[in-house]
């Protein structure tokens, strides 16, 4: 879309808007049309995620699902990971806490596939700080809001947008939208709790366990509501379930994953043959002889392992002589907690006409992961480049009173701080014995704060009787703070390997079962903290309305200025950011803030309704939506790129159709709708970051010129790109919903959906860095006297593209018993919801061709994990019967598949498939519902039915305002027993295994769209007075 047609858009909106204001001010629109088949009854107008304009149309122009909370206890879910696991349309490599290596507790939705940066997650229609560190500072694709601090007894519902709304929203509504609503009425008082287990499955003793409160009062004018909740999670370990109790998985057709990082063990290269040689001290030796032989291939307390002449029978005894098995220490699921407490506050000022809230939410939560004891890779000693020394292992000096051999292989090179010491290189260690696993411990601080005023309009006169406004101010901050414990100092290291003493010196040399002195331990190993902070100021002001009237109706309008404030800072411990530790990621520090302003604008056009229509055209309306906004940001100084500010633009349309074509008393209610949008994702501020990150290839690279050495290591600096530009997303969507007569309660719809995007930002392979030299000439360094490359700066680049399309299906059939004319047996609901993935195409860059991921499990690109074609739920419920002591049951199962889809891990030696996975989850509830009292009267400001229907004119109509049940008396049996709630579930019924994933980063199965829980039962108890 060019800027000339933007910029016309933009003029015809802000027309149509004021425009025709003055000469109408004395002719009154007319009401909105809210049919429902009955004469006089109109519906309340909502607004719905997609859309600033209020609707009473059950179906709109764009394709959203809504979950509330009997809708998600439905599906089985205990936690926001089941959730993102068992949504059809979350895909690829997703942030939850099935993950332990990578993961910091934060559970982060990935729609589409397209990685989680490119899913807008909102709370209440407004944006929430994301996390404040972690993934969001080495991974920055992976940044966003952390859906987890959120528990679901404050959650009202959930809206999933399944289509694209930058021109609504802004940045980041590429893929979709969650919307999650918060709980703003409540009357009265809820408890309630639950706990659940894994022990009637294979996955050992790991409970899960939950408590809440909620505590509401108001009158017509005034509501205040209070929600606290409390979770606690026990950890399973890979060594619960077969799939992965063991990191060698060539049982299972992939690979074998243990390390070869073991104590006692030295790597040689033959100077004659240039053979790779790996020797093993001998099991039952704790330490080698000091100083008692040349070197390893002549130390006879030392076996090449791989000699055929190595008795089969020497292992250790864990079976594992060859190989570290972590698999058999490391967490699969981490323990975690959580602490949350909420406040709401509304009240009616001027009746409907001025109305104040404020709202206050703080979380606390911790994940408690372990990774495998560090192994001591890479050298504490350092080229003068930087790499390091020894290619494999550490280097020890021939001066440490450990070291067993009397011949050096190598002198540290001139320009370091240890020139000229004569070491034995390629000793391998890992701290098994004295550290034990790394630890890993991640807290969130998770704060939340609105506050604002709002109201109608009609007081000005009878033309602004549909018009409505909110003026508000919200404040999110997101504190990050997390201990790794187990990581070695590659100063303290160097030091403690340079000593001289016993006492105090660090012994690299010891067997599998030696363990340093506590004071060379002191020396070594250290515990590493690090904190992050992104916080989130935002104002905003919202208005919509009718304009003027049309023959078909009013056309409406909505609009409003944003303003937002990003700040983002990560602080690693000094440690990582002097590049100096081993068995943890070094970076830098960094700060980065930005402005921004946005401004949108949205007219909804009715061209025929159900009042007034034509044949072929019972209902037909069209909207146009665009939304502008301005960046301006800044970034810190590092040690790789200086402090810069950056400004830029994105202005992008959106056009929508919703089309009746018939009468729905002829064949039922037909919708057809369409969209065509423009997207935008604007750098996160971890993509924007200057703050380097030191890694290594995992794969030789090739100089061109020829200056530098075949296999020599090359340092890698990744950064982010403070000068990257915004992504683009061109995208459009069509499908029908179709509702027949001649089967009631049936609705079918499908939806098929396009995404184009464009100039994605992400790192790219340092090779392609090289072989574009002179398009990154400040990327390139090399020494400057050999010229060989020392060091590839790797800074995120505009340069990817992605093409995702497939189709959303669902079908939901409500069939009321007493139709059969029978008796009333209750009521069965049957919903079948699913995606069809038909096409992932990934372009690296724009030299590349596209390569096809659907269907498959792509792995080493900016795209990975699972992208299979299907994946869908289908969900039988039975209620009672009303009016009748059946009426309190809700009875049903939920059915969870992933199909089919292949193992793409180029390195495996044959094709496989991944095999499809099916769950079963059953759940069964009851609540007591007695009779009232004789003579019960109303309780004033309470809803007759029990808050179903509750309707508030602010929007917010899907809020519920439960029925107060004090009526009995506080003491009697009734009062304790109505409004209870006694619910039993299991997930997982038959204990399935998750498929095996070759290419899975860690425990054999894809920890996005599956877990390892197996068979997990609960039991749910609450109870309203």
């Amino acid at each position: 879309m060019t800027k000339s047609l933007n910029t016309g858009l933009h003029l015809a909106i802000t027309a149509s808007f004021f425009g025709p204001v003055l000469a109408l001010l004395a002719q009154n629109p007319k009401p909105t049309p809210g049919t429902t088949g009955q004469p006089g009854v109109t519906i309340e107008e909502v607004v719905v995620t997609g859309s600033n304009i209020p609707t009473a149309e059950e179906v709109g122009p764009n394709p959203v699902d809504t979950y509330r909370t009997e809708d998600i206890e439905r599906l089985g879910v205990r936690n926001t990971t089941d959730l993102l696991i068992k949504l059809p349309q979350e895909m690829g490599s997703s942030v939850n806490q099935n993950i332990a290596n990578g993961g910091d507790g934060s559970v982060i939705p990935n729609l589409r596939g397209l990685l989680p940066k490119e899913t807008l997650v909102l709370i209440d229609g407004k944006r929430a700080a994301i996390i404040g560190s972690g993934l969001g500072g080495v991974t920055p694709g992976f940044a966003g809001v952390d859906i987890n601090l959120i528990p679901f007894p404050m959650i009202d519902h959930i809206d999933i947008l399944k289509d694209g709304a930058s021109a609504i929203y802004g940045s980041d509504a590429v893929a979709g939208v969650i919307n999650i609503f918060l709980k703003h009425k409540f009357r009265g008082l809820e408890i309630g709790g639950s706990i659940g287990n894994t022990n009637l499955g294979s996955s050992n003793d790991a409970h899960e366990l939950e408590t809440w409160m909620i505590a509401g009062t108001g009158d017509d004018k005034t509501d205040i509501m209070i929600i606290a909740d409390a979770y606690d999670r026990a950890a399973i370990y890979s060594r619960d379930r077969n799939i992965s109790s063991n990191a060698n998985q060539d049982a299972w057709g992939g690979f074998d994953n243990r390390s070869g990082e073991l104590p006692g063990r030295v790597f040689e290269i033959d100077p004659i043959t240039g053979d790779r040689n790996f020797f093993q001290l001998l099991p039952g030796i704790i330490t080698p002889t000091p100083h008692s032989f040349p070197k390893v291939a002549a130390d006879p307390q030392y076996i090449n392992i791989f000699s055929p002449a190595v008795p089969k029978g020497l292992r250790y005894p864990d079976g594992n002589f060859q190989f570290y098995n972590f698999a058999a220490l490391t967490p699969s699921i981490p323990a975690a907690d959580r602490q949350s407490i909420y406040g709401s506050f509304n009240r009616e000022i001027c009746d409907k006409y001025l109305e104040v809230f404020a709202d206050f939410k703080f979380t606390r939560s911790f994940f408690d992961a372990a990774l495998a004891a560090t192994p001591f890779v890479p050298d504490a000693f350092k080229q003068p480049s930087g790499e390091a020394f020894s290619p494999r292992g550490v280097s020890v000096p021939l001066q440490n009173p450990f070291n067993p051999f009397t011949v050096a292989d190598a002198t540290l090179p001139p320009g370091t701080a240890n020139a000229g010491v004569p070491v034995t290189t390629g000793v391998r260690f890992r701290a098994i014995n004295d550290t034990g696993v790394r630890t890993v411990k991640t807290t969130f601080r998770d704060i939340l704060f609105d506050a604002g005023i709002s109201g109608q309009m009609g007081e000005f006169g009878d033309y602004f009787k549909n018009w409505n406004w909110e003026l508000g101010f919200r404040y999110s901050r997101n504190d990050e703070e997390n201990d790794s414990g187990g990581v070695v100092s590659k100063l303290g290291l160097r030091d403690a390997l340079l000593d001289t003493n016993p006492a105090t010196a660090f012994n690299p040399f010891l067997g599998y079962q030696g363990r340093n002195t506590e004071a060379a331990i002191a020396r070594v190993y250290v515990t590493l903290h690090a904190t992050g902070q992104f916080e989130l100021p935002l104002a905003y002001f919202h208005i919509n309305g009718d304009l003027f009237n049309l023959p078909a109706g009013p056309l409406s309008f909505a609009a409003g200025p944003e303003y937002r404030g990003e700040r983002w800072r990560s602080d690693p411990d000094s440690e990582n950011t002097s590049f100096d530790t081993i068995g943890s990621l070094d970076f830098e520090a960094s700060r980065v803030n930005r402005d921004v302003w946005g401004v949108y604008q949205e007219v909804r056009i009715p061209v025929t309704s159900p009042s007034w229509n034509f044949p072929g055209a019972h209902s037909l309306e069209f909207g146009i939506a665009e939304r502008e906004e301005w960046y301006s940001q800044n970034t810190s100084s590092t040690s790789v790129l200086p402090e810069q500010h950056s400004q830029y633009d994105a202005q992008k349309p959106k056009f929508s159709i919703r089309w009746q074509p018939l009468d729905p008393k002829w064949i039922g209610t037909l919708t057809l709708r369409g969209t065509y949008s423009e997207a935008f994702h604007a750098p996160t501020l971890p993509d924007i970051t200057p703050a380097g990150m030191e890694g290594f290839s995992l794969r030789e690279l090739h100089d061109p010129k020829g200056l530098t050495p075949e296999r020599a290591p090359i340092r890698i600096i990744m950064t982010g790109n403070p000068l990257l530009n915004p992504e683009v997303a061109y995208e459009w969507s069509y499908g029908a919903v179709y509702s027949p007569n001649w089967i009631k309660d049936l609705t079918l719809s499908a939806d098929f959906w396009h995404i184009d995007l464009r100039s994605i930002a992400s790192f790219v392979d340092p090779q392609f860095i090289i072989d574009h030299e002179n398009l990154f000439p400040l990327d390139v360094i090399r020494d400057p006297t050999t010229g060989a490359i020392t060091v590839v700066v790797n800074p995120s680049l505009n340069l990817t593209r992605a093409v995702v399309e497939g189709l959303d299906y669902e079908a939901i059939y409500i069939l009321d018993s007493g139709i059969f004319g029978r008796g009333d047996f209750g009521r069965f609901t049957f919903v079948l919801n699913g995606t069809y993935l038909s096409r992932f195409e990934f372009q690296a860059s724009p030299d590349t061709h596209r390569i096809g991921l659907s269907g498959g499990f792509p792995v080493g690109l900016n795209f990975s994990g699972s992208l299979p074609h299907t994946r869908a739920f289908a969900s039988a419920f039975w209620d009672g019967p009303a009016d009748s002591w059946l009426a309190g049951f809700d009875i049903g199962v939920t059915v969870h598949y992933t199909g089919q889809y292949q193992d793409d891990n180029i390195d495996l030696p044959r094709p496989r498939k991944i095999r499809e996975w099916t769950t079963f989850d059953a759940i069964a509830s009851y609540t007591f519902r007695l009779p009232a009292p004789v003579a019960q009267q109303e309780v004033a400001g309470y809803a007759k039915d029990g808050g179903k229907n509750v309707k508030m004119p602010n929007g917010k109509e899907k809020n519920v305002v439960p029925l107060s049940t004090a009526e009995y008396g506080t003491c009697g049996w009734r009062a304790w027993l109505n409004g209870t709630t006694i619910t039993l579930g299991m997930q997982n019924v038959l204990d399935s295994d998750p498929p095996f994933v070759g290419g899975a980063f860690e425990n054999g199965y894809d920890e996005s769209l599956a877990t390892v829980k197996g068979r997990f039962w609960y039991v749910q108890l609450k109870k309203r007075f």
